[in-house]
């Protein structure tokens, strides 16, 4: 007996009389029950019907939420930073953080995390598997998370989370975070033991410190060359193997390699500049335009001649009068 449900993503199969196992036609998981099986085709659709009473998080089963109230009640709390999980093996992963422990090796790269789902993450990386499926437009996935992500922003539209400072939305609420720490905050808890640059994410400075090290983790499966973060390894897969898919204008058909560059173009069209100047209140479409436009704003010159020692505000007016002065000695 088959069965298909009306999202052609449930499909039941009957393998004796006494049990029936039921499948996932997206990631083919299989659960023991009908109930357990629309619960895990939640993950892949981004239905959260169960909303926390103290806060604004969402949950797509009912055990997710009962775990997550452990958060308000502190019962596992780092004794390091205070920060709260909802288990205790949570709050041991949390720990490595402050240890700096990583247990769990690549054999491949010898790339270490601190948790085991991370390094089988990261393995897929070397074979190139994509168990995750759109069943939509059969684009695939090596992480779960990012088929969620794009069901949300591709098939949905739907942008429940709002910053409370610039009206932007977003889908996921860790975009979110991304955004209020980028954008509305200064604070760089992260700082480099190699120089004295400090970051606002530990992703950031995980992949500066590689330019210390030499170290370049993301190696291509068509030729030999690697690179120092992996948005660099699918833009070389996307360029010189074909691999992958272009990210196309719906407005002017211009095709982008990079996801960053295609926002940027598409707010650009739409007018949107969520960058706004605190002292004139001038808007930019970027943060890169943002910081520039300040310096306008400040007398603080940092980039040096090596020549005659003369300072500038910006990289590349000090490169432009290296070269004429280099010229002139």
């Amino acid at each position: 007996m088959k069965i298909e449900a009306d999202s052609n993503v449930i499909t039941e199969h009957t393998q004796d009389d006494k049990s029936r196992s039921y499948l996932c036609t997206v990631c083919d998981e299989r659960c023991t029950t009908k109930r357990n099986l629309n619960q895990h085709i939640q993950t892949h659709t981004g239905d959260k019907l169960y909303s926390c009473t103290e806060c604004e998080k969402c949950f797509s089963k009912r055990r997710s939420l009962r775990r997550h109230m452990y958060v308000h009640s502190s019962r596992y709390k780092c004794t390091e930073c205070g920060k709260c999980f909802n288990d205790n093996n949570k709050l041991t992963v949390h720990r490595r953080c402050h240890s700096g422990e990583k247990p769990f090796e690549c054999t491949v790269c010898s790339k270490r995390f601190t948790q085991a789902h991370h390094l089988v993450r990261h393995s897929r990386i070397h074979i190139g598997k994509k168990p995750y499926r759109c069943y939509e437009c059969d684009k695939t996935f090596s992480q779960s998370e990012n088929l969620t992500t794009h069901m949300l922003r591709i098939h949905t539209g739907d942008k429940p989370y709002t910053c409370s400072q610039c009206d932007r939305s977003f889908s996921t609420s860790g975009d979110l975070e991304s955004h209020k720490r980028h954008v509305h905050s200064s604070r760089r808890p992260y700082d480099c033991s190699y120089c004295e640059k400090r970051f606002k994410s530990s992703q950031e400075l995980k992949h500066h410190v590689y330019l210390h090290t030499g170290a370049k983790p993301y190696s291509c499966r068509h030729c030999s060359d690697c690179f120092t973060r992996p948005d660099k390894l699918k833009r070389h897969l996307l360029k010189s193997h074909n691999v992958g898919t272009w990210l196309i204008c719906h407005i002017c058909q211009k095709k982008f390699d990079c996801s960053g560059n295609f926002r940027v173009h598409v707010l650009r069209h739409e007018g949107v500049k969520p960058y706004v100047c605190y002292e004139c209140s001038k808007s930019f479409c970027t943060s890169a335009e943002l910081k520039l436009h300040l310096l306008k704003h400040s007398d603080y010159k940092q980039f040096c001649c090596g020549s005659c020692g003369k300072y500038y505000k910006r990289k590349c007016d000090v490169a432009s009068h290296f070269s004429r002065c280099s010229l002139k000695l």
